[in-house]
């Protein structure tokens, strides 16, 4: 049986996100680990507005809050041991991820 560890991270700080999929690709490169990615999504921008008080009848605001995520996938095939210390390491605070793992069979098997 083989298990797929699917890593989402996003992050608003690109710098931190490319740093840190940068340190997990030099790793499995020299493990040996079957890595594929890091896939790119296009960046999300969000506005959130931003009110003087919490009335609903007050309209009055301040300016929109602008921000843009960044999303990075990363897939890796086998090695349970590589994707345990990659998903037990410290990540940058600035830096959100999601794990996901898949156990794929082989063909015939129930």
């Amino acid at each position: 049986m083989t298990f797929v560890t699917r890593l989402t991270l996003q992050s608003g700080d690109r710098a931190a996100l490319d740093g840190f999929v940068e340190d997990v690709k030099t790793t499995a490169e020299r493990k040996g680990a079957a890595l594929k990615g890091p896939h790119s999504h296009p960046p999300r921008r969000f506005t959130v507005p931003q009110r003087r008080r919490l009335h609903a009848d007050d309209e009055r605001s301040f300016g929109s809050w602008d921000y843009t995520v960044f999303t990075r996938e990363l897939e890796i095939h086998g090695h349970q041991e590589f994707a345990r210390a990659v998903t037990e390491s410290g990540f940058p605070d600035s830096v959100h991820i999601e794990i996901e793992v898949e156990q794929i069979r082989g063909m015939g098997r129930s």
